[in-house]
C-alpha cells in the first residue's frame, strides 16, 4: 500500500503505544525502541513555535511531514542513502500488532534504521531570508560568507550557501557556525561529504519544486552514519516543518513571502501579548484551519 492510500488516522497530539519503548519525544515526533537496529518514527500534530510546543494539534500535519519526508525519500536514494527500514518482514503490522493502536497512527509513521546522528544541522540557503536576512543587514555576510551588496529581502542567492547550525538541547536555540567548526566538530572528510550531500539534494528538491510553482527558499538536513561510515539522510526531509517553501506566484524580492508553513501561526502568536515561553496560548480555530490547509496544499503541489 502505498502512503497516499493509507486510511486517515484522527488528530494526534501525543501518541501512546503500550506495546513498545518511547525512547525519545521531541517536539513533533515521538520515537520507539523496535530492537536494536530499528525504531518507530510517529509523527505527530504537534505544532511548535518559537520553540515552545502549543496545546492545539493542526490535523493532518504529521501525515503531510510523514509523506512529504517518504516521497524526498524514494526519490533521492541516488544521491545519498536514507534511513528507511527495508528489512523483509519488519512493517508496521508486525511492530504494531494491535490493530486499533495501528489506526492512530498507520498513515504518520515510519520504521527506520538506529545510526549515529550527526551533531550538526546542515541548513541550506538558496535565497536571502530569515536569520540570513539579519545577517546580510548587519555585516553584508551570511554566517560569514560575503556577499554582493544592494541586495534585498527574499533575493535568490547567486548560489546556494551551505551555512550549517549546531543542534542545541532541547528548550534552547540552534546557533549558525561557521564550515571551519563542522570541521573542528566532525573532521575534514565527513564536512566535506555533509556540504556535498546537502547542496544536492536542495539542488534537486529545488529544480523538483519549481516545476510545480514552489520555490525552496532554504532547508534543513540531518545526517548520520552507520556501521560502515556511510553518511545517511535520517530524520525528515524538505518538508514545510523543516523548509520555507513560497507559492512562486506570489513572490517578490524586497518582502517576506507568504509560505506554506507555520507562519499563519507565527503572525497569529505575535499579535498576543505572550513572552514566548510555556505554557503556549490556545490557537483560535480559523488558524488551526488556515495552517492544516497550508500543508496541505504543499503536499499536493509537491507530490501529485
Amino acid at each position: 500500500m502505498s502512503v497516499s492510500t493509507l486510511p486517515v488516522s484522527p488528530p494526534l497530539l501525543q501518541s501512546d503505544l503500550k506495546g513498545l519503548k518511547r525512547i525519545h519525544q521531541g517536539k513533533v515526533r515521538d520515537i520507539y525502541a523496535i530492537d536494536a537496529d530499528h525504531m518507530l518514527i510517529v509523527t505527530t500534530d504537534r505544532m511548535s513555535a518559537f520553540d515552545v510546543v502549543l496545546p492545539d494539534p493542526i490535523p493532518g500535519k504529521g501525515r503531510v511531514l510523514t509523506e512529504i519526508s517518504r516521497f524526498w525519500f524514494d526519490r533521492t536514494r541516488h544521491l545519498v542513502p536514507n534511513h528507511l527500514a527495508t528489512r523483509a518482514g519488519l512493517d508496521l503490522a508486525t511492530v504494531v500488532p494491535d490493530a486499533a493502536e495501528r489506526s492512530l497512527i498507520v498513515d504518520r509513521a515510519m520504521i527506520v534504521r538506529r545510526l549515529k546522528a550527526l551533531p550538526v544541522e546542515a541548513v541550506v540557503r538558496g535565497y536571502l531570508i530569515g536569520s540570513g536576512w539579519k545577517d546580510y543587514q548587519r555585516t553584508g555576510e551570511v554566517c560569514g560568507i560575503r556577499l554582493p551588496a544592494g541586495l534585498k529581502q527574499a533575493d535568490r542567492l547567486p548560489e546556494p550557501l551551505f551555512t550549517p547550525s549546531s543542534k542545541a538541547p532541547a528548550g534552547q536555540h540552534d546557533e549558525n557556525i561557521g564550515f571551519e567548526q563542522v570541521v573542528k566538530t566532525i573532521g575534514a572528510d565527513l564536512a566535506g561529504r555533509v556540504r556535498t550531500a546537502a547542496l544536492a539534494l536542495y539542488g534537486f528538491a529545488a529544480d523538483h519544486a519549481a516545476k510545480r510553482g514552489i520555490i525552496v527558499a532554504d532547508t534543513k538536513f540531518e545526517f548520520g552514519l552507520d556501521d560502515n561510515g556511510v553518511l545517511t539522510l535520517i530524520d525528515e526531509a524538505l518538508t514545510p516543518d523543516s523548509s520555507r517553501f513560497w507559492p512562486m506566484d506570489t513572490y517578490r524580492p524586497g518582502m517576506s513571502p507568504p509560505s506554506f508553513d507555520k507562519q499563519i501561526v507565527r503572525d497569529y502568536l505575535e499579535t498576543l501579548a505572550w513572552d514566548k515561553r510555556p505554557p503556549g496560548p490556545r490557537l483560535p480555530p480559523e488558524v488551526i484551519q488556515r495552517t492544516s490547509e497550508r500543508y496541505a496544499m504543499a503536499l499536493k503541489l509537491l507530490t501529485t
